[in-house]
């Protein structure tokens, strides 16, 4: 799933990941694999919070093993390896589906109809009066993280409860999550919603007491649409009713979603590449992949895509922060359509390298490049498309340990 997260902000609410590739090898360093195993799954767990910095390239898994091999002894059969796995994974999916992500691999619980293309204005602004969600949801628009337990309890709530598109979840969520992954994001949503799987994620007010830190405004939830049993629940899945909103006096107090940009906001800390950045260029950096070995910042132009964000828009507090972590390893930042940029590109293409992804739009400007890394995977690829996790890990696991 993508990712976890025990501390989402520093008093004040100052955002905890600072921009920048060496807060990530803090963090790295800071990781126990045996306490991560033990805790993962509480909200206050000793997880890493490494998911923003290796979405946006500023770590990649790789480096993570090596890095933690060097002081922890890994395998196969450990839990932090494992969560890395799924990263993996959901990217090996999205190699083979492409577009398709976005379309159920599975039949969904309620009938396709049963479901609505838009979130209810109670779900954006926070006043379900489901406090586990509402919490969650405030916290999400805050910080721009979510522990992976959270994200969950969100996804099925609006899917199951409140007969949610999963797609719009997605989109809605991917928008503020500084690590938001469009493979590990998409395919986590279709998991809860079940049509991945064929087996909805329900959880309840138990679930949510058992993983919350005492004390925290949103564990106590009884009364609530998610104070049932598994079968209610269940029953409630597969059936085309809404819950609704709570009928009480609602806490906290309502407030507005961040809004969402298709363009690097005006406050955004960017300079625009020039002629003289790009006749010294030699690398071409992208939000997917903001560190390369040995690059130097003299030598490097950033880009952004905007055809890919009309589609897949920022909340600001996310364009900030890519490009707060951007600009500093570019000489300048290009940004236009995806044919304006391979355009500009293409004549200096035989001196100009850049890392390969899978983002939309991205791909094809970095496949209009002379030379192109492949962007690094610890784990192999496999040719077939395997349709579970499972299944993927068990035939990547034949082989010998990565380290």
């Amino acid at each position: 799933m993508d990712g976890s997260f025990a501390s989402p902000e520093r008093p004040g609410g100052v955002c905890a990941f600072a921009p920048n590739r060496s807060a990530a090898l803090e963090r790295c360093d800071r990781v126990d694999p045996k306490r991560y195993a033990a805790t993962r799954n509480h909200l206050q767990g000793a997880v890493s919070g490494l998911s923003p910095y290796i979405t946006h390239g500023l770590i990649t898994i790789p480096e993570v093993l090596d890095r933690i091999a060097s002081r922890h002894s890994l395998g196969w059969q450990d839990k932090f390896v494992f969560e890395l796995g799924w990263r993996e994974y959901f990217h090996h999916a999205w190699r083979h589906l492409a577009e398709a992500i976005w379309q159920p691999a599975r039949r969904l619980s309620a009938p396709a109809s049963a479901y609505r293309p838009e979130l209810p204005e109670d779900v954006t602004r926070a006043t379900t009066g489901v406090p586990a969600v509402d919490r969650s949801i405030l916290q999400l628009y805050r910080t721009g993280y979510l522990h992976n337990h959270q994200r969950m309890w969100l996804a099925s709530y609006l899917v199951h409860l409140r007969k949610i598109d999963w797609r719009a979840g997605a989109r809605w969520m991917y928008a503020h999550l500084f690590d938001g992954d469009l493979a590990s994001n998409t395919l986590s949503w279709q998991w809860v919603a079940g049509s991945w799987t064929g087996k909805p994620y329900l959880f309840n007010a138990e679930n949510v007491a058992k993983y919350a830190p005492r004390g925290w405004p949103g564990a106590r939830n009884a009364g609530t649409a998610i104070d049932r049993r598994y079968d209610e629940l269940e029953r409630i899945a597969a059936s085309t009713f809404d819950v609704g909103p709570e009928r009480r006096p609602i806490a906290p107090s309502p407030c507005e979603e961040p809004e969402l940009f298709t363009l690097p906001p005006p406050e955004a800390p960017l300079r625009t590449a020039d002629e003289a950045d790009l006749a010294h260029a030699r690398w071409v950096i992208h939000p997917w992949s903001m560190f390369v070995p040995a690059l130097n910042p003299e030598e490097a132009v950033g880009v952004i895509v905007t055809d890919f964000h009309a589609a897949h828009p920022w909340s600001a507090a996310r364009w900030n922060w890519v490009l707060s972590a951007l600009s500093p390893v570019t000489r300048g930042v290009l940004v236009g359509s995806r044919e304006a940029l391979v355009a500009v590109l293409a004549p200096r293409a035989a001196r100009l390298g850049g890392v390969e992804t899978l983002n939309p739009f991205y791909r094809d400007v970095i496949a209009s490049l002379g030379q192109r890394l492949a962007p690094p995977r610890a784990f192999p690829d496999p040719e077939r498309l395997h349709r579970s996790f499972s299944s993927f890990w068990h035939a990547i696991s034949k082989g010998p340990f990565p380290i």
